[in-house]
């Protein structure tokens, strides 16, 4: 993991336009979803990568617009967010919380992207493809260095 990873994220958190602008692509990764209309059961399922066989990536973006969500509903709650990852045995995501993700209004891209409906495979990875390009463009767009890091990886580097 480069040392940068915290230095970029923290530059990128700090400015608008980036918040904006993943905000904006989140949003219409929402629409596409909704056409779509996915069946989720709220297994857990895919917050349990071991489990279920993958992983999560993220890019700096997405780090930068979720450490600013993290960060005001920290605020918000008032909680302290090593208390999520100190009860965090290493397994799965550090953000489940039984079958329930205590990030979900701030999840990153590719958590809003996979479902676990068999129908919807097909969608699911060609437009994981095309948002993700538009995610690399973004990068190039706002002068924010692209880097794409394991989640919990991330996570450990910029929550510790």
């Amino acid at each position: 993991m480069p040392s940068s990873l915290q230095q970029h994220v923290t530059d990128a958190r700090d400015r608008p336009d980036v918040l904006v602008a993943v905000a904006s692509l989140y949003a219409d990764v929402q629409r596409e979803i909704d056409a779509r209309r996915p069946l989720c059961i709220v297994s857990g399922r895919c917050c349990r990568f071991e489990e279920y066989g993958h992983r999560l990536y993220v890019t700096t973006l997405e780090l930068a617009a979720f450490m600013a969500d993290l960060r005001q509903a920290e605020a918000n709650a008032k909680t302290n967010r090593l208390a999520v990852m100190t009860a965090w045995d290493g397994a799965g995501c550090p953000f489940q919380a039984a079958k329930l993700c205590t990030a979900h209004a701030f999840r990153p891209f590719g958590c809003r992207m996979f479902f676990c409906d068999a129908t919807s495979t097909e969608w699911q990875n060609d437009q994981y493809e095309r948002f993700h390009a538009r995610l690399k463009q973004l990068h190039v767009a706002l002068d924010v260095p692209y880097l794409y890091v394991e989640w919990r990886e991330a996570l450990k580097a910029l929550l510790s």
